[in-house]
């Protein structure tokens, strides 16, 4: 069975998405189309963008959301089940089930852990540099269990931001997914292209190491 995983899909995130294609929001559209923007003023506006958010603020929730976007940012990622590690670059990417598909489509689409790749149309929707023209009914099916390196779950619907920094670099656990469980692959952000490219396969005896930086085994 399928689970739908629809919570980063609510009607705040299509908030986020009417205010950007409709330019009801020229902070929030500035910030999605500019990367050297968003690295200029993320450290001085995000933690008080994060704490209006908490008070239910709406509009500041977005912008919270794109301040914190991550670009050209290294990221250690870790296969429990084969014990391989993988070092990937990403960028532009809103939320973890952008990421998720992201992953998924460089590590099992090549060719580099076993699974189900993600559709192409998902992968599509994820990067294409042109934005959807509305809402889409395509589905992404996730293919991992996302976690920090305490064994803690990594919600598709936080950020790649939410990624522990360990040694200087982020760092992601992959595990069998604990259930089947699927979403919209509408991106967060559609005007925000999304990226991850796999920079280089790690060594075994560097899997090693940065699996004995977690709380969990090299492999399930």
């Amino acid at each position: 069975m399928i689970r739908a995983s629809s919570p980063a899909r609510t009607p705040a995130t299509n908030g986020c998405t009417r205010a950007v294609r409709s330019g009801g929001s020229v902070a929030l559209a500035v910030l999605c189309r500019s990367a050297e923007v968003r690295r200029r003023h993320a450290a001085a506006l995000l933690p008080a963008c994060r704490e209006l958010a908490a008070l239910q603020r709406h509009d500041l929730k977005c912008l919270a959301h794109a301040l914190a976007v991550l670009d050209d940012e290294p990221l250690v990622v870790l296969h429990r089940p084969t014990g391989t590690g993988f070092e990937v670059r990403i960028g532009g990417i809103g939320d973890n089930f952008q990421l998720h598909t992201l992953l998924a489509h460089v590590l099992i689409g090549g060719g580099h852990v076993p699974g189900e790749r993600p559709s192409a149309e998902s992968v599509r929707l994820a990067t294409d540099p042109e934005p959807a023209q509305g809402p889409t009914r395509a589905v992404a099916t996730g293919a991992f269990e996302l976690l920090a390196p305490d064994g803690e779950r990594i919600w598709n619907e936080g950020l790649p931001d939410d990624i522990p920094v360990v040694e200087g670099r982020r760092l992601l656990v992959l595990d069998e997914p604990t259930y089947r469980r699927s979403w919209n692959a509408d991106r967060f952000f559609p005007h925000l292209p999304g990226t991850a490219e796999l920079a280089r396969v790690l060594t075994t005896d560097e899997a090693r190491i940065w699996f004995a930086r977690t709380s969990l085994n090299g492999t399930a």
